[in-house]
């Protein structure tokens, strides 16, 4: 995990030194689960996708969009685009099945327009995003952003946030209504409360599909097949159908 993973090995001139470590830890290790957290899309190789042929890598890919907007993306100083994000995106889907792309998004930079934050909303909406991770813009000091002209107003950026957000819950809860009814194996990672019927899990399906289940055996770290139903914006509920620890 990391903020610039895909980075890793530049500082002692590998530019391939993720793959190979990714490469490295599924042939070395027989760790069941892994998982890449963010990841840059111009980090990205143009073979980068065959690691998912090993199931061990999970069918979860977090690109920082930041905005889909082309003419804010250039003031961001982003490396990226619509198009190459869009090329980026597709190419990932071709090749992990049931694939969960999840991106952050801030809004409200300096100079946005409301015709601006349309093309992001409308770009959001296209990619068809499972999760999204909204930031309002807040200026800081010493950046290049600061310096720009024509910062929005606090109340101007909060409507959009809001906006932006409810966006991002629609599809989410339209991407978990595509597994109602399907199995997954999902890692109980904690306990959050207990009724009469046992304690309430959640855990996480290979895809990042928040799940929350009743259990009554100790499933802390273990993995177990569950029947996903009752699609939120938040992740989903399941029944677990058996425990093969």
């Amino acid at each position: 995990t990391g903020v610039h993973l895909g980075s890793y090995g530049h500082d002692f001139g590998n530019k391939a030194g993720l793959g190979e470590l990714v490469r490295a830890i599924l042939q070395h290790t027989d760790i069941p689960r892994l998982r890449l957290s963010s990841l840059e899309p111009w980090d990205i190789a143009p073979d980068f996708f065959t690691l998912w042929e090993n199931s061990r890598l999970l069918p979860h890919l977090h690109m920082p969009l930041q905005s889909g907007s082309d003419t804010v993306l250039r003031r961001m100083a982003r490396r990226t685009n619509r198009a190459s994000f869009r090329e980026l995106a597709a190419a990932a889907r071709t090749a992990v099945s049931h694939l969960s792309l999840t991106t952050d998004m801030i809004v409200g930079f300096p100079g946005e327009t409301e015709a601006e934050f349309a093309e992001s909303m409308d770009f959001v909406q296209e990619m068809g995003f499972s999760r999204l991770h909204v930031f309002t813009y807040s200026s800081r000091p010493g950046t290049a952003a600061a310096r720009m002209p024509n910062h929005l107003p606090k109340a101007l950026k909060k409507e959009r946030v809001t906006r932006m957000i409810a966006l991002g819950q629609e599809l989410s809860l339209s991407f978990h209504e595509g597994f109602v009814g399907q199995e997954a194996d999902v890692l109980w990672e904690t306990a959050v409360s207990a009724n009469g019927s046992g304690l309430q899990w959640v855990g996480y399906t290979d895809n990042y599909i928040r799940v929350q289940a009743t259990g009554s055996a100790d499933l802390f770290n273990h993995i177990t097949p569950t029947r996903l139903h009752t699609p939120r914006p938040d992740g989903m509920a399941g029944d677990i159908v058996k425990r093969e620890m």
